[in-house]
């Protein structure tokens, strides 16, 4: 199996330039597990480096770790339409993506997230910029054309010491499928409609007009500077990660989620998105705990939530108290102990 050698990082731990991950020839588009996948496999299979490649859909919605479906996904309308939904190990917020988007994964050596997200993004939007695409990075994961709307959001979670980063950039769509497929936040859409969303989004070809696969080839090459080639036997191997996203345990995480419970819902937190927290009751005690929402984890939350939370007290004093002590909140990026005790706190059931 070829290997590249081992990345030097430059004095101030730049991540690009990156190795460019390249993909056997005749491969055809894949479903998104399939990239996925390859993510996953790059994180565990290959010397640490920072690897980066490109990747184009058919029509897919792809949801948060988190998120639930019946919530953020009209199902029918995919069904009918022949809409691909699969479900991301990162968190954030659905996406539709057909042939006008370019998907990106970065993958990298464990380090602080922050950093790592920011430079990503700025490091996207300096290429946008460079090759007549003026952009820049606005909010915790998006980035906007500069006098337009949002044209790349991105998302992150730790696999294996390593990071991976990737987001979806708008090159074109079909709106009415994008519509249709997602159901619009009422906090980030102050009107429903074709008319809410394009004013919320822009278009790259409305600016550059060169086609999506040029776009491809003019950022890789710039962010870019080496390659790694995959073998038909790293495609197997890769096959067999992504038999896990197809997996009804992992697709329909969300029917998991108990329906006798109380539900404490934070609505939008800027910087951190949404988050709710459903907790299991048996005999006046928290049986369980599990978390819905678009925010983004930097551990295992409902891990950290579940060791703050379970066989303590049903009561809104004694979980607000177990909160204050364990601190749970770090376990997601931009909540605070503050904004979690208050959302906990006003929405505990009379």
């Amino acid at each position: 199996m070829e290997t590249p050698a081992k990345h030097v990082l430059t004095p101030d731990g730049k991540h690009f330039p990156a190795c460019h991950v390249v993909l056997p020839d005749g491969l055809g588009r894949q479903r998104a597990p399939f990239y996925l996948a390859t993510e996953e496999y790059l994180a565990t299979a290959f010397p640490e480096d920072h690897y980066f490649f490109s990747w184009v859909l058919n029509p897919t919605v792809v949801m948060g770790r988190n998120q639930v479906a019946r919530h953020e996904v009209d199902l029918d309308f995919c069904q009918a339409e022949g809409i691909d939904v699969v479900r991301r190990r990162s968190g954030g917020g659905c996406i539709y993506a057909d042939g006008g988007n370019i998907m990106f994964s970065l993958v990298t050596g464990e380090s602080a997230v922050e950093p790592l997200f920011a430079e990503y993004a700025h490091a996207v939007a300096q290429s946008l910029t460079a090759i007549g695409a003026p952009a820049s990075v606005s909010g915790r994961n998006d980035i906007i054309l500069d006098g337009g709307g949002k044209i790349c959001g991105n998302a992150f979670y730790h696999q294996a010491h390593r990071n991976i980063v990737h987001g979806t950039m708008l090159y074109d769509t079909d709106y009415r499928r994008m519509l249709g497929a997602l159901h619009p936040d009422e906090a980030k859409l102050t009107a429903q409609g074709v008319k809410s969303v394009r004013s919320r989004v822009s278009l790259i070809k409305d600016v550059l007009p060169i086609g999506v696969e040029a776009l491809r080839f003019k950022l890789v090459s710039m962010l870019t500077d080496r390659e790694l080639h995959l073998t038909d036997e790293d495609v197997a191997r890769i096959r067999r990660i992504e038999a896990a996203y197809y997996a009804p345990e992992w697709l329909d995480a969300d029917e998991g989620l108990p329906t006798e419970a109380i539900a404490l819902h934070s609505g939008r937190v800027e910087g951190m998105g949404k988050l709710t927290l459903h907790l299991e009751v048996r005999n006046q005690h928290i049986a369980g705990v599990r978390l819905s929402g678009d925010f983004f984890p930097l551990a295992d939350a409902e891990a950290a939530f579940a060791a703050a939370l379970v066989h303590v007290p049903a009561g809104r004093a004694e979980v607000l108290k177990a909160l204050a002590q364990h601190h749970p909140e770090t376990s997601i990026r931009g909540l605070t102990a503050e904004v979690l005790q208050r959302f906990v706190a006003d929405g505990w059931p009379q």
